[in-house]
């Protein structure tokens, strides 16, 4: 607990979510892309969507200030299983 309070540790930048996808193959692979131009970036909801792959999307995150260049780096919205998204959402 008290890495929390650590400031050094402690990252308060928040997440921005970049894309959506079904398929939880295609959100790895998108993730591994961001990594590899050097994005610190997430997954949230990837093992839901083994439950039930209709009802769940997986969500790829990255920090705030990546925004606009992982938006760029990833593909069209609606290939490979991404859906559009507005910023903001």
């Amino acid at each position: 607990m008290d890495d929390l309070n650590n400031a050094e540790t402690f990252d308060p930048e928040p997440f921005v979510t970049v894309a959506r996808f079904e398929d939880p193959v295609e959100a790895q692979m998108a993730k591994g892309m961001l990594e590899a131009a050097g994005m610190e970036c997430f997954l949230q909801g990837e093992n839901a969507n083994h439950l039930l792959n209709a009802a769940f999307r997986v969500r790829l995150l990255v920090h705030q200030r990546d925004e606009s260049m992982a938006r760029e780096l990833l593909p069209a919205p609606g290939a490979n299983g991404a859906e559009a998204l507005e910023d903001g959402e």
